[in-house]
Protein backbone atom coordinates (compact mmCIF):
# COMPACT_ATOMS: atom_id res chain seq x y z
CA UNK A 1 0.00 0.00 0.00
CA UNK A 2 1.55 3.33 -1.21
CA UNK A 3 5.34 1.68 -1.43
CA UNK A 4 6.21 4.56 -4.03
CA UNK A 5 5.27 6.83 -1.68
CA UNK A 6 6.27 5.74 1.32
CA UNK A 7 9.46 5.09 -0.93
CA UNK A 8 10.25 8.54 -1.42
CA UNK A 9 9.05 10.25 1.93
CA UNK A 10 11.51 8.18 3.44
CA UNK A 11 14.61 9.14 0.94
CA UNK A 12 13.72 12.80 1.88
CA UNK A 13 13.51 12.27 5.53
CA UNK A 14 16.61 10.60 5.76
CA UNK A 15 18.41 13.17 4.37
CA UNK A 16 18.55 14.90 7.28
CA UNK A 17 20.11 11.71 8.93
CA UNK A 18 23.84 13.22 8.87
CA UNK A 19 22.41 16.60 10.21
CA UNK A 20 23.41 17.97 13.94
CA UNK A 21 19.86 20.27 13.78
CA UNK A 22 17.31 21.99 11.78
CA UNK A 23 18.41 24.54 9.72
CA UNK A 24 16.32 26.39 7.48
CA UNK A 25 18.52 25.19 4.52
CA UNK A 26 18.18 21.42 5.00
CA UNK A 27 14.70 21.89 5.67
CA UNK A 28 13.66 23.74 2.48
CA UNK A 29 15.64 21.06 0.60
CA UNK A 30 13.66 18.17 2.29
CA UNK A 31 10.33 20.15 2.09
CA UNK A 32 10.96 20.08 -1.14
CA UNK A 33 11.43 16.53 -1.90
CA UNK A 34 8.12 15.78 0.19
CA UNK A 35 6.46 17.64 -2.08
CA UNK A 36 7.60 16.32 -5.13
CA UNK A 37 6.98 12.77 -3.15
CA UNK A 38 3.44 13.77 -2.95
CA UNK A 39 2.75 15.62 -6.44
CA UNK A 40 4.10 12.12 -7.95
CA UNK A 41 1.57 10.26 -5.99
CA UNK A 42 -1.13 12.26 -7.31
CA UNK A 43 -1.48 14.95 -4.76
CA UNK A 44 -3.27 17.92 -6.23
CA UNK A 45 -0.25 20.69 -6.59
CA UNK A 46 -2.03 23.27 -4.26
CA UNK A 47 -2.36 21.04 -1.70
CA UNK A 48 0.73 19.51 -1.66
CA UNK A 49 2.28 23.22 -1.30
CA UNK A 50 0.10 24.00 1.79
CA UNK A 51 0.76 20.54 3.43
CA UNK A 52 4.80 21.30 2.94
CA UNK A 53 4.29 24.88 3.38
CA UNK A 54 2.60 24.11 7.26
CA UNK A 55 6.13 21.20 7.76
CA UNK A 56 8.03 24.12 6.92
CA UNK A 57 6.76 26.48 9.10
CA UNK A 58 6.73 24.03 12.00
CA UNK A 59 10.05 22.98 11.44
CA UNK A 60 11.43 26.29 11.57
CA UNK A 61 9.60 27.08 14.69
CA UNK A 62 11.58 23.74 16.16
CA UNK A 63 14.86 25.28 15.14
CA UNK A 64 16.26 26.07 18.21
CA UNK A 65 14.34 23.71 20.81
CA UNK A 66 14.47 20.48 21.01
CA UNK A 67 18.06 19.83 20.54
CA UNK A 68 18.01 16.23 22.21
CA UNK A 69 16.02 14.83 19.28
CA UNK A 70 17.52 14.04 15.88
CA UNK A 71 16.64 16.41 12.71
CA UNK A 72 15.63 13.23 11.12
CA UNK A 73 13.01 12.28 13.95
CA UNK A 74 11.67 15.64 14.49
CA UNK A 75 10.68 15.98 11.04
CA UNK A 76 9.46 12.94 11.27
CA UNK A 77 6.64 13.78 13.96
CA UNK A 78 6.11 16.68 12.46
CA UNK A 79 5.37 15.51 8.83
CA UNK A 80 2.69 12.72 10.63
CA UNK A 81 0.89 15.42 13.07
CA UNK A 82 0.08 17.35 9.66
CA UNK A 83 -0.82 13.81 7.29
CA UNK A 84 -2.89 12.84 10.68
CA UNK A 85 -4.82 16.44 10.45
CA UNK A 86 -4.79 16.65 6.15
CA UNK A 87 -6.81 12.93 6.67
CA UNK A 88 -9.50 13.97 9.12
CA UNK A 89 -7.42 14.19 12.26
CA UNK A 90 -9.53 11.12 13.68
CA UNK A 91 -11.41 7.97 13.00
CA UNK A 92 -15.00 8.81 11.49
CA UNK A 93 -17.98 5.94 12.54
CA UNK A 94 -20.58 4.76 10.96
CA UNK A 95 -23.67 6.53 12.07
CA UNK A 96 -26.54 3.86 12.19
CA UNK A 97 -29.81 5.27 13.57
CA UNK A 98 -33.67 5.01 13.18
CA UNK A 99 -35.82 2.20 13.27
CA UNK A 100 -34.48 0.96 11.16
CA UNK A 101 -31.38 2.78 10.01
CA UNK A 102 -30.91 3.27 6.10
CA UNK A 103 -27.44 3.75 4.45
CA UNK A 104 -27.55 4.46 0.96
CA UNK A 105 -24.11 3.23 -1.12
CA UNK A 106 -23.39 6.05 -4.44
CA UNK A 107 -20.61 5.79 -6.65
CA UNK A 108 -19.22 4.80 -10.07
CA UNK A 109 -19.28 2.22 -12.32
CA UNK A 110 -16.55 0.01 -11.59
CA UNK A 111 -16.00 1.37 -8.06
CA UNK A 112 -17.00 -1.64 -6.21
CA UNK A 113 -20.31 -0.73 -4.79
CA UNK A 114 -21.86 -3.64 -4.80
CA UNK A 115 -19.22 -5.72 -2.78
CA UNK A 116 -18.77 -3.02 -0.72
CA UNK A 117 -22.06 -3.22 0.02
CA UNK A 118 -21.75 -6.84 1.09
CA UNK A 119 -18.59 -5.61 2.98
CA UNK A 120 -20.26 -2.99 5.39
CA UNK A 121 -23.20 -6.16 5.59
CA UNK A 122 -20.76 -8.37 6.89
CA UNK A 123 -18.78 -5.57 9.61
CA UNK A 124 -22.31 -4.46 10.64
CA UNK A 125 -23.69 -7.88 11.36
CA UNK A 126 -20.21 -8.95 13.41
CA UNK A 127 -18.80 -6.06 14.53
CA UNK A 128 -21.82 -4.34 15.45
CA UNK A 129 -24.36 -7.03 16.23
CA UNK A 130 -26.82 -5.33 14.13
CA UNK A 131 -29.59 -7.64 11.64
CA UNK A 132 -28.83 -6.11 8.31
CA UNK A 133 -31.46 -6.41 4.58
CA UNK A 134 -29.70 -5.33 1.64
CA UNK A 135 -31.91 -3.57 -1.18
CA UNK A 136 -31.24 -4.23 -5.12
CA UNK A 137 -31.59 -0.68 -6.52
CA UNK A 138 -29.54 -1.28 -9.35
CA UNK A 139 -32.38 -1.76 -12.05
CA UNK A 140 -29.51 -1.69 -15.09
CA UNK A 141 -27.65 -4.18 -14.71
CA UNK A 142 -29.17 -8.03 -13.94
CA UNK A 143 -25.72 -9.35 -12.30
CA UNK A 144 -25.66 -6.31 -9.73
CA UNK A 145 -29.15 -7.72 -8.33
CA UNK A 146 -27.55 -11.51 -9.04
CA UNK A 147 -24.67 -10.78 -7.35
CA UNK A 148 -26.03 -8.64 -4.57
CA UNK A 149 -28.36 -12.12 -3.44
CA UNK A 150 -24.95 -14.25 -3.42
CA UNK A 151 -22.98 -11.80 -1.01
CA UNK A 152 -26.43 -11.51 1.35
CA UNK A 153 -26.81 -15.06 1.85
CA UNK A 154 -22.91 -15.36 2.32
CA UNK A 155 -23.01 -12.56 4.90
CA UNK A 156 -25.93 -13.64 6.47
CA UNK A 157 -28.05 -10.93 5.75
CA UNK A 158 -31.62 -10.54 4.01
CA UNK A 159 -32.10 -9.27 0.61
CA UNK A 160 -34.81 -7.59 -1.07
CA UNK A 161 -35.38 -7.29 -4.11
CA UNK A 162 -37.55 -6.99 -7.44
CA UNK A 163 -36.39 -8.32 -10.69
CA UNK A 164 -39.19 -6.72 -12.86
CA UNK A 165 -39.49 -3.33 -11.65
CA UNK A 166 -37.39 -0.43 -13.27
CA UNK A 167 -38.08 1.74 -10.26
CA UNK A 168 -34.89 2.02 -8.15
CA UNK A 169 -36.93 4.74 -5.86
CA UNK A 170 -40.38 2.46 -5.15
CA UNK A 171 -37.43 -0.34 -4.74
CA UNK A 172 -35.84 1.26 -2.23
CA UNK A 173 -39.30 2.55 -0.36
CA UNK A 174 -40.57 -0.98 -0.36
CA UNK A 175 -37.47 -2.13 1.20
CA UNK A 176 -37.18 0.00 4.29
CA UNK A 177 -40.62 -0.24 4.60
CA UNK A 178 -40.23 -4.38 5.01
CA UNK A 179 -36.96 -3.65 7.19
CA UNK A 180 -39.12 -2.16 9.51
CA UNK A 181 -41.93 -4.56 9.38
CA UNK A 182 -39.42 -7.40 9.73
CA UNK A 183 -37.37 -5.30 12.42
CA UNK A 184 -34.33 -5.08 11.01
CA UNK A 185 -31.56 -2.53 12.64
CA UNK A 186 -30.51 -1.63 9.16
CA UNK A 187 -31.55 -1.34 5.66
CA UNK A 188 -28.45 -0.93 3.20
CA UNK A 189 -29.54 0.71 -0.25
CA UNK A 190 -27.00 -0.31 -3.24
CA UNK A 191 -27.34 1.91 -5.98
CA UNK A 192 -26.57 1.79 -10.23
CA UNK A 193 -22.95 3.36 -10.84
CA UNK A 194 -23.15 6.28 -12.65
CA UNK A 195 -21.22 9.47 -13.88
CA UNK A 196 -21.32 12.86 -12.49
CA UNK A 197 -21.97 14.51 -16.28
CA UNK A 198 -25.15 12.28 -16.53
CA UNK A 199 -28.03 14.35 -15.49
CA UNK A 200 -30.32 11.57 -15.66
CA UNK A 201 -28.92 9.65 -13.11
CA UNK A 202 -27.85 11.98 -10.66
CA UNK A 203 -31.68 12.98 -10.61
CA UNK A 204 -32.24 9.47 -10.00
CA UNK A 205 -29.77 9.47 -6.91
CA UNK A 206 -31.12 12.17 -5.60
CA UNK A 207 -34.55 10.81 -5.47
CA UNK A 208 -33.73 7.68 -4.30
CA UNK A 209 -32.08 9.63 -1.25
CA UNK A 210 -35.29 11.68 -0.48
CA UNK A 211 -37.45 9.70 -0.82
CA UNK A 212 -35.62 7.50 1.80
CA UNK A 213 -34.07 10.21 3.69
CA UNK A 214 -30.93 8.24 4.67
CA UNK A 215 -29.02 8.66 8.16
CA UNK A 216 -25.94 7.32 6.39
CA UNK A 217 -24.72 8.34 2.41
CA UNK A 218 -21.86 6.80 1.66
CA UNK A 219 -19.96 7.28 -1.51
CA UNK A 220 -17.53 4.51 -2.84
CA UNK A 221 -14.65 5.29 -5.03
CA UNK A 222 -11.53 3.25 -6.68
CA UNK A 223 -8.55 4.63 -4.95
CA UNK A 224 -6.31 3.61 -8.14
CA UNK A 225 -8.03 6.61 -9.91
CA UNK A 226 -5.76 9.28 -7.86
CA UNK A 227 -6.84 12.58 -8.08
CA UNK A 228 -9.69 11.74 -10.71
CA UNK A 229 -11.32 10.08 -7.54
CA UNK A 230 -11.15 13.11 -5.45
CA UNK A 231 -12.54 15.21 -8.26
CA UNK A 232 -15.34 12.56 -9.09
CA UNK A 233 -16.03 12.64 -5.13
CA UNK A 234 -16.10 16.57 -5.00
CA UNK A 235 -18.92 16.23 -8.40
CA UNK A 236 -21.30 13.78 -6.55
CA UNK A 237 -21.33 15.78 -3.48
CA UNK A 238 -22.12 19.14 -4.72
CA UNK A 239 -25.47 16.93 -5.75
CA UNK A 240 -25.54 14.28 -2.53
CA UNK A 241 -23.80 16.01 0.12
CA UNK A 242 -22.64 12.40 0.87
CA UNK A 243 -21.55 11.79 4.57
CA UNK A 244 -18.48 9.98 3.94
CA UNK A 245 -16.04 8.37 1.67
CA UNK A 246 -15.01 4.81 1.09
CA UNK A 247 -11.99 4.11 -0.72
CA UNK A 248 -11.37 0.85 -2.44
CA UNK A 249 -8.88 -1.58 -3.98
CA UNK A 250 -6.15 -0.07 -1.94
CA UNK A 251 -4.47 -3.53 -2.37
CA UNK A 252 -3.84 -2.54 -5.86
CA UNK A 253 -1.47 -0.36 -7.51
CA UNK A 254 -2.33 2.60 -5.58
CA UNK A 255 -0.15 5.67 -5.33
CA UNK A 256 -1.73 7.63 -2.12
CA UNK A 257 -3.35 10.93 -3.90
CA UNK A 258 -7.21 9.93 -2.81
CA UNK A 259 -6.44 9.11 0.75
CA UNK A 260 -4.10 12.27 0.94
CA UNK A 261 -6.65 14.84 -0.70
CA UNK A 262 -10.30 13.55 -0.53
CA UNK A 263 -10.80 15.06 2.92
CA UNK A 264 -9.37 18.19 1.82
CA UNK A 265 -11.05 18.48 -1.38
CA UNK A 266 -14.81 17.05 -0.26
CA UNK A 267 -14.27 18.30 3.34
CA UNK A 268 -16.38 14.88 3.97
CA UNK A 269 -14.46 12.09 5.64
CA UNK A 270 -13.16 8.53 4.63
CA UNK A 271 -14.96 6.28 6.82
CA UNK A 272 -13.75 2.94 5.55
CA UNK A 273 -11.28 1.12 3.37
CA UNK A 274 -11.41 -2.06 1.38
CA UNK A 275 -7.98 -3.97 0.63
CA UNK A 276 -9.11 -7.02 -1.11
CA UNK A 277 -12.39 -9.14 -2.49
CA UNK A 278 -12.55 -11.02 0.52
CA UNK A 279 -15.67 -9.99 2.83
CA UNK A 280 -13.54 -9.30 5.68
CA UNK A 281 -11.21 -7.03 3.80
CA UNK A 282 -12.49 -3.89 5.34
CA UNK A 283 -11.51 -1.48 7.70
CA UNK A 284 -12.33 1.44 9.44
CA UNK A 285 -10.12 4.36 8.13
CA UNK A 286 -7.69 5.48 10.96
CA UNK A 287 -5.42 8.81 9.73
CA UNK A 288 -2.91 8.53 12.44
CA UNK A 289 -2.63 4.53 11.80
CA UNK A 290 -2.54 5.56 7.97
CA UNK A 291 0.04 8.55 8.11
CA UNK A 292 1.73 5.79 10.08
CA UNK A 293 1.93 2.95 7.51
CA UNK A 294 2.74 6.04 5.01
CA UNK A 295 5.99 6.85 6.48
CA UNK A 296 7.41 2.82 6.94
CA UNK A 297 5.98 2.84 10.62
CA UNK A 298 3.51 -0.02 10.26
CA UNK A 299 0.19 -0.32 12.03
CA UNK A 300 0.39 -2.71 14.86
CA UNK A 301 -2.58 -1.54 16.44
CA UNK A 302 -4.71 -3.14 13.76
CA UNK A 303 -2.49 -6.28 12.86
CA UNK A 304 -3.30 -7.16 16.72
CA UNK A 305 -6.89 -6.23 16.38
CA UNK A 306 -6.84 -8.72 13.46
CA UNK A 307 -5.12 -11.26 15.17
CA UNK A 308 -7.49 -11.02 18.08
CA UNK A 309 -10.39 -11.54 15.55
CA UNK A 310 -9.04 -14.64 14.85
CA UNK A 311 -6.71 -16.04 17.72
CA UNK A 312 -8.23 -18.41 20.32
CA UNK A 313 -7.46 -17.31 23.37
CA UNK A 314 -7.46 -20.60 25.36
CA UNK A 315 -5.21 -21.52 22.29
CA UNK A 316 -3.18 -18.66 22.05
CA UNK A 317 -2.36 -19.24 25.76
CA UNK A 318 -1.65 -23.11 25.30
CA UNK A 319 0.52 -22.18 22.00
CA UNK A 320 2.43 -19.60 24.35
CA UNK A 321 3.45 -22.38 26.71
CA UNK A 322 4.54 -24.34 24.02
CA UNK A 323 7.06 -22.42 22.84
CA UNK A 324 8.22 -20.91 26.13
CA UNK A 325 8.94 -24.81 26.46
CA UNK A 326 10.72 -24.91 22.73
CA UNK A 327 8.08 -27.44 22.26
CA UNK A 328 6.27 -25.67 19.13
CA UNK A 329 5.83 -27.89 16.49
CA UNK A 330 4.52 -28.32 12.21
CA UNK A 331 0.94 -29.07 14.07
CA UNK A 332 1.05 -25.85 15.49
CA UNK A 333 2.99 -23.67 12.79
CA UNK A 334 0.28 -25.02 10.05
CA UNK A 335 -2.67 -24.06 12.58
CA UNK A 336 -0.70 -20.40 13.11
CA UNK A 337 -0.79 -20.20 8.86
CA UNK A 338 -4.40 -20.98 8.78
CA UNK A 339 -5.30 -18.74 11.42
CA UNK A 340 -3.23 -15.71 9.58
CA UNK A 341 -4.25 -16.59 6.00
CA UNK A 342 -8.11 -15.59 7.68
CA UNK A 343 -6.83 -12.17 8.64
CA UNK A 344 -6.48 -10.74 4.94
CA UNK A 345 -4.56 -10.02 2.66
CA UNK A 346 -0.71 -11.53 3.67
CA UNK A 347 0.94 -8.43 1.56
CA UNK A 348 -0.95 -5.82 3.81
CA UNK A 349 -0.37 -7.40 7.19
CA UNK A 350 3.22 -7.48 6.72
CA UNK A 351 2.97 -3.91 5.92
CA UNK A 352 1.28 -3.36 9.35
CA UNK A 353 4.27 -4.81 10.75
CA UNK A 354 7.36 -1.89 11.86
CA UNK A 355 10.03 -2.43 9.44
CA UNK A 356 8.36 -5.23 7.36
CA UNK A 357 7.55 -3.10 4.41
CA UNK A 358 10.56 -2.85 3.49
CA UNK A 359 11.60 -6.03 3.21
CA UNK A 360 8.32 -7.37 1.48
CA UNK A 361 8.51 -4.57 -1.20
CA UNK A 362 10.22 -6.19 -3.68
CA UNK A 363 8.67 -9.89 -2.72
CA UNK A 364 5.54 -11.22 -4.50
CA UNK A 365 2.95 -11.97 -1.93
CA UNK A 366 -0.21 -13.15 -2.31
CA UNK A 367 -2.90 -15.77 -0.27
CA UNK A 368 -1.00 -18.65 -1.85
CA UNK A 369 2.17 -17.67 -0.52
CA UNK A 370 2.36 -20.70 2.07
CA UNK A 371 1.48 -22.85 -0.84
CA UNK A 372 4.53 -24.73 -0.47
CA UNK A 373 4.55 -25.48 3.06
CA UNK A 374 1.06 -26.17 3.53
CA UNK A 375 2.14 -29.04 0.94
CA UNK A 376 5.09 -30.30 2.94
CA UNK A 377 3.63 -30.35 6.26
CA UNK A 378 0.31 -32.31 4.83
CA UNK A 379 2.73 -34.93 3.42
CA UNK A 380 4.03 -35.69 6.61
CA UNK A 381 3.02 -38.11 9.20
CA UNK A 382 1.39 -37.06 12.39
CA UNK A 383 4.41 -38.35 14.07
CA UNK A 384 6.67 -36.26 12.03
CA UNK A 385 4.30 -33.43 12.64
CA UNK A 386 4.48 -33.27 16.42
CA UNK A 387 8.03 -34.16 16.80
CA UNK A 388 10.02 -32.31 14.04
CA UNK A 389 13.15 -34.37 15.18
CA UNK A 390 12.02 -37.12 13.77
CA UNK A 391 12.85 -35.97 10.02
CA UNK A 392 15.72 -37.73 8.67
CA UNK A 393 17.14 -38.10 5.55
CA UNK A 394 14.27 -41.38 4.39
CA UNK A 395 11.86 -39.41 5.84
CA UNK A 396 12.43 -36.33 4.00
CA UNK A 397 12.66 -38.37 0.63
CA UNK A 398 9.51 -39.40 1.00
CA UNK A 399 7.67 -36.28 2.10
CA UNK A 400 9.85 -34.81 -0.95
CA UNK A 401 7.85 -37.13 -3.34
CA UNK A 402 4.22 -36.96 -1.59
CA UNK A 403 4.43 -32.76 -1.99
CA UNK A 404 5.83 -32.59 -4.68
CA UNK A 405 9.17 -30.87 -4.12
CA UNK A 406 12.89 -31.47 -4.39
CA UNK A 407 14.54 -32.85 -1.31
CA UNK A 408 16.18 -28.90 -1.20
CA UNK A 409 13.35 -27.69 -0.77
CA UNK A 410 12.34 -29.88 2.28
CA UNK A 411 15.94 -29.61 3.38
CA UNK A 412 15.65 -25.23 3.76
CA UNK A 413 12.15 -25.66 5.01
CA UNK A 414 13.12 -27.59 7.94
CA UNK A 415 16.12 -25.24 8.15
CA UNK A 416 13.82 -22.30 7.98
CA UNK A 417 11.19 -23.70 10.83
CA UNK A 418 14.40 -24.37 12.84
CA UNK A 419 15.49 -20.61 12.91
CA UNK A 420 11.79 -19.60 13.70
CA UNK A 421 11.45 -21.85 16.04
CA UNK A 422 14.67 -20.47 18.10
CA UNK A 423 13.54 -17.37 17.17
CA UNK A 424 9.89 -17.78 18.63
CA UNK A 425 11.14 -19.24 22.16
CA UNK A 426 13.65 -16.45 21.99
CA UNK A 427 10.60 -14.05 21.32
CA UNK A 428 9.16 -15.19 24.83
CA UNK A 429 11.80 -14.29 26.70
CA UNK A 430 11.73 -10.50 24.93
CA UNK A 431 14.58 -11.13 22.27
CA UNK A 432 14.31 -11.76 18.73
CA UNK A 433 11.82 -10.40 17.10
CA UNK A 434 13.59 -8.24 14.17
CA UNK A 435 15.24 -11.84 13.10
CA UNK A 436 11.84 -13.46 13.09
CA UNK A 437 10.37 -11.07 10.59
CA UNK A 438 13.19 -11.68 8.19
CA UNK A 439 13.03 -15.28 8.55
CA UNK A 440 9.30 -15.00 7.41
CA UNK A 441 10.18 -14.33 4.00
CA UNK A 442 12.18 -17.76 3.29
CA UNK A 443 8.60 -19.68 4.24
CA UNK A 444 6.71 -17.92 1.05
CA UNK A 445 5.92 -20.37 -1.62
Amino acid sequence: MFESLSEKLDGALRSLSGNARLTEINIASTVKEIRRALVAADVNYTIAKEFTDKVKDKALGTENILKAVKPGELMVKIVQDEMIALMGGQAAGINIKGNPGVVLIAGLQGSGKTTFTGKLAKYLKEKKNLKVLLAACDVYRPAAIDQLTVLAESVGAGIFKDIESKNPVDIALRAVAQGQAEKYDVVIVDTAGRLAIDESMMKEIEAVKNAILPNETLFVVDAMTGQDAVNTAKAFNDRLNFDGVVLTKLDGDTRGGAALSVKYTVGKPIKFISTGEKMDALDVFHPERMAQRILGMGDIVSFVEKAQEQFDEVEAKKLEKKIKKNKFDFNDFYSQLQQIKKMGDIKSLMGMIPGMSKLTKDVDIDDSAFSKVEAIIQSMTPDERGNPELLNMSRKKRIATGSGKSIHEINMFVKQFDQMKKMMHMMSTGKGMGQMMQNMKGFQG
